[in-house]
């Protein structure tokens, strides 16, 4: 173990798994051949690529250090020195549960899309791996125009993903999803500048220290906010993401789901809690109704859709609601909540769009309609979508149950009456998703071509039974993951409240002076 230990010290491990899909990438431009020879080896060399990026990055896993809110295998290079813009990468108990969760769920991508794609197909393992790189970049840069870089090099190959092999109306979700996000990031972008030419770097550590006059903090968290709140998303601005899943292919579903939606929450994490303390209880308020709106709502949308993707899109919208509510909440019970939701979210709700997408490769359909009666001929899958389905539920022993039981407990802490309008998104959740269940795997097998369905085959098993896994480990043991969070999340509300503190001390002999004064 020390010689483990002593190779992954001396080893950019961080920068090994980041862009270790663009060398997996790199080879299969080199490769040479007949279409069909071309397509085989592309995802042959891109199942490999992935599946050692996620073997590597359980390393980190291995060696972190819990107990301390440092940041573990940092890498600091020069970039660009004379604006003191650094490649600086890192990783806390925050990010690295998230590097896993990209990691993990890529190469089941590969295996989900290995018959469902068949043009294009050398192209379309390029954008995966691109698209991890990216993925894996955000969470581990620790400069902000490197978090930026990332942030932004997402679009392209989801945009690609969606418009090039999506279905329907492709290209319109794909210009939807591009123009919603990129308008929000331009005003990231202008935020980040002004922070910029305010402290002289672009260092997260030195910007998180460094304390932004109030009136400015306003003004930089409504910037932020525009970005994170489109990437999450959030009530009004969510209507590009039913589009989007609807479209999309359903490995793109799966990361749209599991990883690009938890870059808003992790971004008021890292940026908008930490380094604007004062703006983000000033603004929590506004957090709370916009979400509690998400949650009722688009809960209520996702009760008539006769698409199960569409269902599911709606649902996801409803299960960040509880995020963004946990995240402002500010409390340790329910920021360790808001993150463990994404975390079991991004793994229950990729679960179910692959469960969407194994039927609609047989029948070529989403509509709830079509179905009924699965379970006579496909008992293995209407076993794994009870699971997922019931996880989504928040069934306790599973995912979806540790992170919502946190929020709700904490945020009650705070605002009863946000945490009781948030419980109705359960009930309502509960509603849906058994609604969905019951149409398309109950009832009586009487059309012919959904009798002809076959069970799960082992590809398909070899894809749902390591999520299985996952879902049922996060709801038995869920310290595993909530240790690692713990001191993390607990430096980081230390700070938060510390600075809210000061500011009340600042302004409490203004206030005695004004009571002196009407006196």
């Amino acid at each position: 173990m020390t010689a483990l230990t002593n190779f992954i010290t001396h080893l950019p491990i961080l920068s090994a798994i980041t862009f270790l899909p663009l060398v997996g990438a790199l080879f299969i431009l080199m490769i040479r051949g007949e279409a069909e020879v071309v397509a085989r080896q592309s995802r042959l060399v891109a199942l490999w690529t992935t599946g050692f990026t996620f073997l590597l990055s359980l390393l980190i896993w291995i060696q972190f250090e819990p107990g301390t809110a440092k940041f573990q295998f940092e890498e600091h290079f020069d970039w660009l020195p004379q604006y003191r813009i650094s490649y600086h990468m890192g990783v806390d108990g925050i990010s690295m549960l998230f590097v896993i969760l990209s990691t993990f769920l890529t190469p089941l991508c590969i295996l989900a899309s290995w018959e469902a794609i068949q043009k294009q197909v050398r192209e379309y393992i390029i954008a995966f791996l691109i698209l991890e790189t990216m993925m894996v970049g955000i969470f581990c840069a620790m400069d902000m125009v490197l978090f930026y870089v990332f942030f932004e090099g997402v679009l392209i190959p989801m945009f690609l993903i969606i418009g090039v092999w999506g279905g329907g109306r492709r290209v319109y979700s794909a210009f939807k999803f591009f123009l919603y996000t990129l308008t929000g990031s331009v005003l990231l972008l202008v935020a980040l500048l002004a922070m910029y030419f305010q402290v002289g770097t672009t260092d997260i550590p030195a910007l998180t220290a460094f304390k932004f006059a109030r009136d400015i903090q306003m003004w930089l968290w409504l910037g932020m906010f525009a970005s994170f709140a489109v990437k999450v998303p959030m009530w009004p601005v969510h209507t590009w993401l039913p589009d989007a899943h609807v479209d999309a292919p359903t490995a793109g579903s799966v990361i749209l789901a599991g990883v690009l939606l938890k870059m808003g929450g992790y971004g008021f994490l890292r940026f908008s809690l930490p380094m604007l303390p004062e703006a983000s209880n000033y603004f929590a308020p506004l957090v709370f109704t916009l979400s509690v709106i998400a949650v009722i709502y688009t809960s209520l949308v996702a009760l008539v859709q006769s698409d199960m993707k569409k269902m599911i899109a709606y649902s996801s919208v409803a299960h960040m609601g509880f995020v963004t509510i946990g995240i402002f909440a500010a409390t340790q019970q329910a920021v360790e909540g808001a993150i463990f939701q994404m975390l079991s979210h991004g793994v229950v709700s990729g679960a179910l769009f692959l469960c969407v997408g194994i039927i609609y490769d047989r029948l070529h359909t989403r509509e709830i309609d079509r179905y009924g009666g699965l379970v006579n001929n496909m008992p293995k899958y209407a076993f794994a979508f009870m699971v997922f389905m019931l996880a989504s539920v928040g069934l306790p022993g599973t995912a979806g149950f540790v992170g919502e039981f946190l929020i709700l407990t904490g945020t009650f802490q705070v605002n009863t009456w946000v945490a009781l309008l948030a419980a109705t998104g359960v009930i309502l959740g509960a509603a849906y998703m058994l609604y969905l269940y019951r149409r398309v795997v109950y009832g009586e097998l009487t059309k012919a071509d959904v009798k002809a369905m076959l069970d799960l085959e082992p590809r398909e098993i070899a894809i749902l039974a390591p999520i299985l896994i996952v879902v049922m480990w996060m709801g038995i043991y869920p310290m595993s993951f909530l240790d690692i969070m713990d001191e993390s999340v607990a430096h980081l509300l230390k700070n938060y409240h510390d600075a809210l503190a000061t500011r009340a001390a600042e302004i409490a002999p203004l206030g005695s002076k004004l009571l002196a004064w009407l006196r």
